[in-house]
């Protein structure tokens, strides 16, 4: 199953997102206002960038069978920009995916994000300072969270061959090593 295929190997790229987003810090209630616009940041620049190309390489099978329309966070992202104080930005970075199977394997990267966004926007809900956080990215699907992973990962798994493995790794890598390095 290729979702377990990502899963097993994108492990360093997520400990490194992890890291680099100072995740601890969140459980133990230490994560503060300026940590989150730092994850906001880049979760916004990753989506800018990402999220039109990915879903403009993906055939109409995948467009109903992903429900689409449901999963589009950039609008989401801006309001929490908005309610920040954080400014939008252009596009300033060239980043494109060569096929159908790297943007499946980037949508995976996104998707995994609201996945552990969930959990994130519950645990800071409870922080203090965070009362007039909006959380409208990480807490997108609400209470169809689980749902909308399992969905993903099914089509994923369903629709994509062992032979074409390798390019939907290469598109989560490309969208990984954006998220980790883009300013």
């Amino acid at each position: 199953m290729v979702s377990e295929y990502l899963k097993q190997n994108t492990a360093e790229f997520h400990d490194a997102a992890e890291k680099l987003f100072n995740s601890k810090k969140i459980f133990d209630r230490t994560f503060t206002l300026e940590d989150y616009k730092k994850i906001i940041g880049r979760n916004y620049l990753m989506l800018l960038h990402s999220e039109d190309k990915i879903f403009n390489s993906l055939s109409e099978k995948f467009s109903e069978s992903l429900q689409l329309e449901e999963r589009k966070k950039l609008p989401l992202i801006e309001e929490d920009l908005k309610s920040l104080d954080m400014k939008n930005q252009q596009v300033s970075e060239e980043l494109s995916f060569s096929n159908e199977n790297e943007a499946l394997g980037a949508m995976y990267v996104i998707e995994g994000s609201t996945l552990g966004g969930n959990v994130i926007a519950k645990q800071l809900s409870r922080t203090e300072g965070f009362d007039d956080v909006t959380f409208n990215f990480f807490g997108c699907y609400r209470e169809n969270t689980g749902f909308m992973w399992k969905n993903f990962k099914e089509v994923l798994d369903n629709e994509v061959s062992e032979k074409n493995y390798d390019e939907v790794l290469s598109g989560a890598k490309k969208l990984y090593a954006f998220l980790l390095n883009v300013r």
